[in-house]
């Protein structure tokens, strides 16, 4: 496939008017079109890698947590179709076996997409599984949290950090696990920090923590913020807590939501200036109700009513995740929050592909990366999908 006529994101945040090659389902240098080869007019959109959520749990009523094959098939489906062709969902706070049983599950689907998508597979069941979202990981925002700041995850099913219990995970997962979440308060964390850092990234995630807490566990090897300043003290001159761990450690990437209800827009733009982009995640945090009309859903069995770009807990009214998509969140954060588009871009496709360690293979228009291209007008409204080189969208 050769798209023509575009303006194509470069790996140094800029773009540039051109043409992209893709062949054997890969990224080429840019050649003369060959023989039958489908050529695609640009129509002059900004041409983007896929994006990359690596923090969502849902959309279109189902949730990845509903440990089904089904489930996650009709999420990565409708991923792919909005231009989010790499994800990691998150789990919930549940009790151990189901989490073990939903991660299976993830692991026997994903062996199955990659034989479907096979270039011996039939061509009907190739052209199916090119449509899906490309599994890469999963993101464990629970069980090991703290109470306190528990936002919509259950307090019953909340444990001490185990470093055998997380290798349960990762053996259900067969290595899928990419975060593992913890409170760095709780007794034994920075311990399991320093355990289980080589085997995975460690994140900040539903804590009460200070900023000696938060930064013990970034020196012992965390790397990783869940949706900062959601589920966490907030930053003030005093006690910087772990917004001010996180801007102390360098090694450290940030998730943020940008769907203007989670995060001011102000403290968007200053938390981009004291970070820095290349540290910056942009994530949906999405739920099953993403797609959806308005309504009442759940999230890890908690009941969630959601009205327009809200959806909080019927028991006491606590945000509960969004109902944004990424594409969306990304729009925001460019057209509402101030955030220039080459920034942004990056932190939707290069820095979530980064921080998961498949930048080999995803987040920039590279020859040898996956050909995943989105394509956005001049008011980032989606105007295509090019999955492995076939247009899905």
């Amino acid at each position: 496939m050769i798209i023509k006529n575009v303006k194509v994101y470069q790996e140094n945040q800029t773009f540039k008017e051109g043409e992209i090659c893709i062949r054997g389902g890969v990224f080429a240098e840019n050649a003369d079109a060959q023989e039958n080869e489908e050529i695609l007019d640009g129509e002059g959109c900004y041409a983007i890698p896929g994006m990359i959520d690596l923090h969502f749990h849902g959309c279109m009523g189902y949730d990845f947590c509903d440990g089904t094959e089904e489930a996650i098939r009709e999420i990565a489906r409708y991923e792919a179709s909005i231009g989010v062709t790499a994800i990691a969902p998150a789990t919930m706070t549940l009790p151990v076996p189901e989490l073990e049983h939903i991660l299976s599950v993830a692991a026997a689907y994903r062996k199955k997409a990659e034989t479907e998508k096979a270039a011996d597979a039939p061509e009907e069941m190739r052209a199916k599984a090119q449509a899906e979202a490309d599994l890469v990981g999963v993101n464990m925002e629970g069980p090991f949290i703290s109470k306190v700041k528990k936002g919509a995850q259950d307090e019953r099913n909340i444990i001490p950090c185990d470093t055998e219990i997380f290798r349960r995970f990762q053996r259900a997962a067969e290595g899928l696990v990419s975060f593992i979440g913890i409170a760095p308060e709780e007794p034994g964390a920075v311990e399991f920090v320093h355990e289980v850092k080589d085997e995975v990234n460690v994140s900040l995630a539903h804590t009460n923590s200070d900023y000696e807490h938060a930064m013990a566990a970034f020196d012992a090897g965390a790397n990783h913020a869940v949706h900062l300043y959601n589920a966490m003290p907030p930053f003030s001159h005093r006690a910087p807590g772990v917004v001010g761990a996180v801007s102390d450690s360098e090694h450290v990437m940030a998730e943020l939501i940008c769907d203007g209800v989670h995060v001011d827009p102000a403290v968007v733009r200053a938390t981009f200036k004291m970070l820095g982009a290349n540290r910056m995640i942009l994530i949906s945090d999405s739920m099953r109700a993403a797609g959806m009309p308005d309504g009442q859903y759940t999230l890890g069995g908690l009941d969630v009513k959601v009205r327009g770009n809200h959806a909080t807990l019927v028991s006491d009214g606590a945000l509960a995740g969004s109902v944004t998509t990424l594409p969306d969140c990304m729009r925001v954060v460019v057209k509402q929050m101030g955030i220039p588009f080459e920034t942004a871009a990056a932190c939707a496709t290069a820095n979530p592909a980064k921080s998961l360690g498949i930048y080999d293979q995803y987040g920039s228009i590279t020859p040898g990366k996956h050909g995943n291209v989105v394509l956005l007008d001049e008011e980032l409204r989606l105007k295509g999908v090019v999955k492995d080189g076939k247009k899905i969208k």
